[in-house]
């Protein structure tokens, strides 16, 4: 037996799961795909931020370093955070490593990788996340449509669509702050949205949802009757892009599209519009390739878990800030954390 836990990802799930079995004496090693520190947040827009303070916004042990004059955190902090997180407790992450297999083994789970190495472990903790799983729908016409077509995951400044016609597909938060830096370069900004998006009053933040989250969670707990929800995670934050967007009378869209041409989208009622790229801010699905060879990965994509995360089919195996269905907000960094140490505290 090479170790106690093995964990798969150095994202902010993975970490989260090193603070705490770094708390114990289990032997452990965190495996990363990533060439260096910051998770998925590494591949983040340019512009990308929060949207929760950064008091509300750190990881188990240590706060994030307020933004000077206050403000959401913006990408490149996230990821110095992050860096710095993973050198303050001394986490033996070891990178590049792709992860391709999870495969039981007798005495516990073996993890493979691309390059031939193998570990094995008596507990494993995936957390791969979903940014290596961009979902594009499977709209007719997909494969006709003349222009370039992105994912969110792969956008970065909207400097790159200037004068040119663009269709923004999604209406969470990531097509709302695309929407809002697009439409002040590009000739024109069109939103689609599966339907009319929802946005939260100015004064409500990610730090405030997660607040009443948590305020659900704990009155269920104890048996009250939970407050009235503010609006989920997928509502759209106004964040300051978004407000002044608003304010330019852009944050409008329209129900999706039948198909696509070559030239652009076309609805059901026959009418068009025009676009030269399409960036597609349509989500993702949990990374889990590497879990095919221990048959736990069901249809929908995901892995039916316990209240820890612990897989009923195979319970040497944890999975960690997938969504709501691994934790409550366990996705997020102001959630991850109480996740993490309901896994590590089972694993022990």
């Amino acid at each position: 037996m090479d170790l106690d836990v093995l964990v798969i990802g150095a994202g902010q799930a993975g970490l989260s799961a090193g603070y705490f079995l770094r708390r114990g004496d289990r032997s452990f090693q965190i495996l990363d795909a990533g060439q260096a520190a910051g998770g998925a947040w590494r591949h983040g827009w340019d512009s990308l931020t929060l949207f929760s303070p950064a008091a509300q916004s750190a990881l188990p042990g240590w706060p994030m370093p307020a933004v000077p004059g206050g403000g959401y955190p913006p990408r490149d902090a996230v990821i110095a955070y992050l860096t710095a997180y993973e050198a303050r407790y001394a986490l033996p992450v070891r990178r590049p490593v792709q992860v391709t297999a999870v495969r039981r083994a007798a005495e516990g789970l073996q993890v493979e990788a691309a390059d031939g190495a193998a570990w094995t472990a008596r507990a494993v903790i995936s957390a791969t996340g979903t940014w290596s799983h961009p979902f594009i729908p499977d709209i007719p016409g997909r494969d006709v449509f003349a222009g370039p077509q992105i994912h969110s995951a792969h956008y970065r400044r909207p400097e790159d669509f200037a004068r040119k016609s663009v269709l923004v597909v999604g209406g969470g938060n990531s097509g709302a702050q695309i929407l809002a830096e697009v439409s002040r370069t590009a000739a024109q900004a069109t939103w689609v949205t599966d339907r009319p998006p929802v946005f939260l009053p100015d004064d409500v933040d990610g730090g405030v949802l997660f607040d009443r989250a948590t305020a659900r969670w704990q009155a269920e707990r104890e048996g009250r009757p939970p407050p009235p929800p503010l609006g989920g995670l997928g509502n759209i934050v106004m964040v300051p892009p978004v407000m002044e967007a608003r304010a330019r009378g852009v944050l409008h869209s329209l129900p999706p599209f039948a198909r696509l041409e070559a030239e652009g989208a076309v609805w059901a009622d026959g009418s068009r519009v025009a676009a030269d790229v399409l960036i597609w801010c349509t989500g993702f699905r949990p990374a889990l390739d590497h879990l095919a060879p221990l048959g736990v990965v069901e249809a929908d994509g995901r892995v039916r878990v316990s209240a820890t995360g612990r897989a009923l089919a195979e319970p040497r195996l944890w999975l960690l800030g997938y969504g709501d269905w691994t934790g409550g907000a366990s996705a997020t960094l102001a959630g991850v954390t109480r996740a993490a140490r309901a896994a590590v505290a089972e694993i022990g």
